[in-house]
Order: structure tokens, then sequence, then C-alpha cells
């Protein structure tokens, strides 16, 4: 059964474990071994190649950990993946009888060399995850995916793994669950898994991003396990031990994700929710009209579009409000900023129609 199929009829949530990278022959064994009589867990994930930031880091044991691969799945037979990031790993992958490859983010990224592997796949019916390019690029997500479906590689999955950013004071890569989101709308028949430990960075928070994934309707989880996550040869703050995998998984909440005899009590919901779209965007299109006259003013008196010392004091107004109308400091600023660019564009246009007519 093509894996993709395979998530489709599975009781969520699919998952895939094992350790960030393939450490000794012994580490694979010892987490196959336990994975392999775990049944929530489907696939077995491990990293051959691992593409650093820094030259100094631990890259992976390279091709000579498929001999281990081999030999551990002769004992423990269940499907295992790992990732690949030029043709000559997908050579030695199948060669290896490698049962699913994942494209990483650093991969996805790069145009060229997702193509690279699409022409080394060519003609195989391997099974296929591609993780989000490392910058929240949506459109760079959906193109590796087109590339793979214009080359009849259809067995595809998708791997929310978060987006990289500074600093951040919670999350290694931040959500931003909008880009998935918007992926399920562009493929809706294609899967989504969560890779909750390169979000988080942190396995205090495994749980919490997976029971949010979940509550999004992503059909599993890719999660990062190794025997001694302490001892762990990169990423260790972020692997668990199979025991703690499983007292992930039992406590997660399965919500159903059929609507079909709720209709009457959601309709009744979301007909109110409509009203008040409604009204919220009869109020902006009101406002951006009230812009176009105040475009006219600033014209005829010669006064630039932006002030940026009323535009900091309102702003400040709203953040100070959250508290209040009970909407995040987060939310209030990416509105403000719509409204504001809108504002903008609307002044602009009146203020500069001669321009815009020559």
């Amino acid at each position: 059964m093509p894996l993709q199929e395979e998530i489709r009829s599975s009781k969520r949530p699919f998952v895939i474990a094992g350790p960030c990278s393939i450490e000794t022959e012994e580490q694979l064994f010892t987490v196959t071994q336990e994975l392999y009589n775990n049944p929530r867990v489907k696939y077995i994930r491990g990293g051959i190649w691992k593409p650093r930031t820094r030259p100094d880091s631990f890259e992976g044991i390279g091709a000579l950990g498929l001999s281990w691969v081999e030999a551990v799945k002769k004992e423990f037979p269940k499907p295992f993946c790992i990732e690949v990031a030029n043709p000559r790993h997908v050579e030695l992958a199948l060669k290896a009888g490698i049962d699913a490859v994942w494209i990483g983010a650093r991969t996805t990224v790069n145009p060229f060399a997702v193509q690279d592997i699409v022409d080394a796949l060519k003609g195989t019916n391997i099974p296929v995850l591609i993780k989000n390019p490392v910058n929240p690029d949506v459109q760079l997500w959906i193109g590796a995916f087109e590339r793979f479906l214009n080359a009849d590689l259809t067995d595809l999955t998708a791997i929310h793994r978060g987006f990289s950013v500074y600093k951040h004071p919670k999350y290694r890569n931040i959500p931003n669950w909008e880009i998935p989101i918007a992926l399920k709308e562009h493929f809706p028949d294609i899967p989504i898994l969560c890779d909750p430990s390169h979000i988080t960075g942190n396995r205090n928070l495994i749980q919490e991003v997976s029971q949010k994934s979940l509550d999004l309707d992503f059909d599993g989880l890719m999660i990062e396990t190794h025997p001694t996550p302490e001892k762990a040869w990169s990423d260790a703050a972020q692997q668990v031990t199979p025991e703690t995998l499983e007292s992930i998984l039992s406590r997660l909440i399965l919500r159903n994700s059929s609507e079909e005899n709720f209709d009457i009590q959601l309709s009744h919901y979301r007909d109110q929710l409509k009203t008040m779209d409604d009204g919220i965007f009869e109020l902006l299109s009101r406002r951006m009209q009230l812009c176009d006259e105040l475009g006219d003013f600033k014209r005829d008196k010669n006064l630039t579009i932006l002030s940026v010392s009323h535009w900091m004091r309102i702003l400040q107004e709203r953040l100070e409000s959250s508290e209040k109308t009970g909407l995040s400091p987060k939310f209030i600023r990416s509105l403000m900023d719509a409204i504001h660019q809108e504002s903008i564009r609307h002044q602009n246009k009146v203020m500069n129609q001669d321009l815009a007519d020559e």
C-alpha cells in the first residue's frame, strides 16, 4: 500500500519515530527494537547524512549507516525512512532498500536540489516526505511538491517542522501554523505530519505542539527518539526516550474531524460569525473610503502620507488595549499593520492619481 494511503487509512496519529542521527550500530539496534514493539509507531526514521550549519559539527555517519539499517530491518522488519539531499544519497538509499525518503528543510529551499532528487527518483515508486523550507515561503513548499508530481511521483506526504527564526523565546523553529494550513488548502489530498521535535527544540514542549497539530487535523507526527537522548551526538535537547514517546502518544486527545452529526449546531455558530465578518468588512470598506477623502485633503495641503509619530501613537494605544479586548498583542499588531498598509495604498492612489494616469 502506498504510504499516502496508509496514512489516510490509519488511526490518527500516524507516527514516525527514531533518532535524529544514526550514531552506532548498537544505538540503532537498541532504539529500533523498542520502537518495533510499539504498535503506535508505523515507520522508523534515522539520519544517515546530516546537513549541519557548522562544518565542525557531526554530519552523520554516512553510507556505513545504511548497512546497519539493512541488518536491523532483517531482525525488526518495520519500514525505515531516511533523509536524502542529493542524487548520490538517493542512489545509495534505493540500493539499500530504504522504504521511504524525506527531503529536509535545507534542501526544499533550493529548487535546483529538489529537481536533482526528482530526476534521481524518476521511475521509482518510493514514498517521499517533503519538509517545509527553512524560510516561511509556502510557494517554495508547493513548488517542491509540483516538481515531484510533474515527474509522476505521487506518493507524497508533507512534514511541517517550523521555520527558522533568530533567538525565539519559546521555539527553535516557529510553527507559523497558517503556512501548513495554506499547503493543505492547495493540496487537500496530501497527508501532512507535524515534526514537533524541530519546532520546539525542547523535549518538554513536544506534547503541547503535537496536540495542537492534531487539533488542526494533521494526520500524524514525526518525533525524534533516542535510547539515551542526553548523550545524543546531535540535537540532544529535542529527543525523547521510547518510554517518553509512548507517554506523549498515550496522553494525546484525538478529536473527531468529522462534522457529520453536528451540522445544525455548527451552522448556528457559523452563521453568526459570517454576519460579524460581513459587518467587519463593511466597516473596513467605509474606513478606506474615509482614507480616500484623507488622501484628497493631504494632497491639497501638500502633506506626506505617513506621519510616524501619529502611527506610533495609535499603534501603542491599540496594543495597550489588548488585555481589555481579549485579543493578543501579536494579533493586534498584525491587524493594525494590515489596515495601515491598505490605508497608505488608498491615500497613495488618490494623491498620485495624475502619475498613475500618465
